[in-house]
């Protein structure tokens, strides 16, 4: 009788059903800082990565170049040639082609410039480039990295000594210049066979010009997608068919889409991206706007996705709410679902649309121009774009070629960068209002 109305038997149907506490809380504290080491060194392996992909990308765009001017630039004008206008430039490239008293610059020249795109309707810095490229003939005999220039600054000048030494009657003096690959003049130039005069300007054109395009085209389709398979679509089958259908082409290798955009765009919809259809003769398929529309093919997908998590994070009780004031259902869509989900719709789009102007498989196989001198003027123009642009760049003998290729690097990642800052203060911005 004691033992049972002892304390034991009082609390023994107390704790029926709950699990003892562990022996000890050891392990569990040793997995919990493992794991917090290893993710700390995750991290610190992630930023080495990022900071010797940056330090790369610098030690290529900045050093000491070895130049030598064939022809003195003060015998040719008055005025220092930067401060020439096109006119004047123009003249004297006309002259010194009548001339003929340089091998690189004949009538038969002047003709082929002139056929690329008029001598006169060309930027201040094109002819300047052209003219220190056939007129001065200012040549790049020896380029250095970022850390050769840093670390071996004596051999450099050892070098251009040497190089003084073998100089022939009639050249110029070789003299060691540091140079800022990415400069004003690299943002605004044309391409161009010579890395040292060549720039990026078409390129960058190029790639925002696409990429207006792609979010004409991408953003609403993309939108309307989601608000149709989060509010109308329902769980029927043919909302999951087409929800995993959009799962899996998320996936998708980007070089098929630029095959699926060459068949579709380029080749089954040439009377349209040509502009043929629109009276403008004498182009391709293969132009900006077979591009635009196969990255909005591209982006979809993920657009599609993104926007579907922003608009499904609403909560139910704002819809509801709007319901029982009277609003119908695409009113509660229109005025509160929308408004809500703009922050995460926003960020999704723009780095949707990131990923794009990123991408270079899919511009390869849609015929995206290697070389162009024309800045695009239309949706069905010929372009190019900056990764493209590298690409070419890469693929060319020479350091000059890779010096540059760096500089476009900074230039894409910074159009990059300033594309996902818009993100951040259209989300925070939208964020406000709510």
């Amino acid at each position: 009788m004691s033992s049972a109305g002892g304390p034991g038997a009082e609390s023994a149907p107390l704790h029926r059903g709950v699990r003892a506490a562990p022996a000890s809380l050891a392990p569990r504290k040793r997995a919990a800082a493992f794991g917090q080491r290893a993710m700390l060194a995750s991290l610190v392996v992630a930023l080495i990565a990022l900071v010797a992909l940056l330090a790369t990308i610098a030690n290529g765009a900045f050093g000491y170049v070895i130049v030598r001017q064939l022809n003195n630039p003060a015998s040719l004008a008055a005025r220092p040639l930067e401060e020439l206008t096109v006119a004047e430039l123009v003249d004297i490239l006309y002259v010194k082609a009548t001339e003929g008293s340089i091998d690189d610059l004949t009538p038969g020249v002047i003709r082929r410039l002139e056929s690329e795109q008029p001598l006169d309707s060309r930027a201040r810095e094109d002819i300047l480039a052209i003219v220190m490229q056939r007129v001065v003939k200012q040549e790049t005999l020896d380029s250095f990295t970022l850390a050769e220039s840093i670390l071996e600054h004596g051999r450099i000048e050892a070098e251009v000594m040497d190089l003084n030494l073998l100089t022939r009657p009639g050249e110029g003096a070789a003299q060691a210049v540091f140079r800022s690959w990415l400069s004003p003049q690299f943002l605004v130039r044309t391409m161009n066979s010579v890395p040292e005069v060549s720039g990026a300007r078409t390129a960058i054109l190029g790639s925002l010009a696409m990429i207006a395009l792609t979010m004409l085209v991408a953003v609403p389709i993309g939108v309307g997608a989601a608000i149709y398979l989060e509010e109308y679509g329902g769980k029927g089958r043919l909302s999951q068919i087409i929800q995993t259908n959009i799962n899996n082409l998320a996936g998708v290798p980007s070089i098929l889409y630029g095959m699926l955009g060459l068949m579709i765009f380029v080749r089954g919809l040439e009377a349209l991206t040509s502009g043929a259809a629109f009276g403008i003769t004498g182009g391709n398929g293969r132009t900006l706007l077979s591009a635009s529309l196969t990255m909005a093919l591209l982006v979809l997908p993920i657009l599609i996705i993104n926007a579907q998590e922003a608009i499904r994070a609403v909560p139910n009780s704002l819809r509801q709410a709007a319901y029982g004031v009277g609003a119908t259902k695409w009113e509660t869509i229109r005025d509160h679902v929308l408004p809500s989900s703009m922050p995460g719709i926003l960020t999704g789009t723009i780095l949707a649309l990131s990923r794009a102007m990123g991408e270079t498989a899919p511009l390869i196989v849609v015929g995206a121009s290697t070389f162009i001198v024309t800045d695009p003027n239309g949706p069905f123009s010929k372009f190019t774009a900056l990764p493209i642009l590298i690409y070419n760049w890469t693929a060319q003998p020479g350091e000059q070629y890779r010096n540059i290729a760096a500089a476009a690097i900074i230039v894409l990642l910074v159009l990059l960068i300033s594309l996902n800052a818009v993100a951040i203060v259209l989300r925070n911005r939208y964020s406000g209002r709510r």
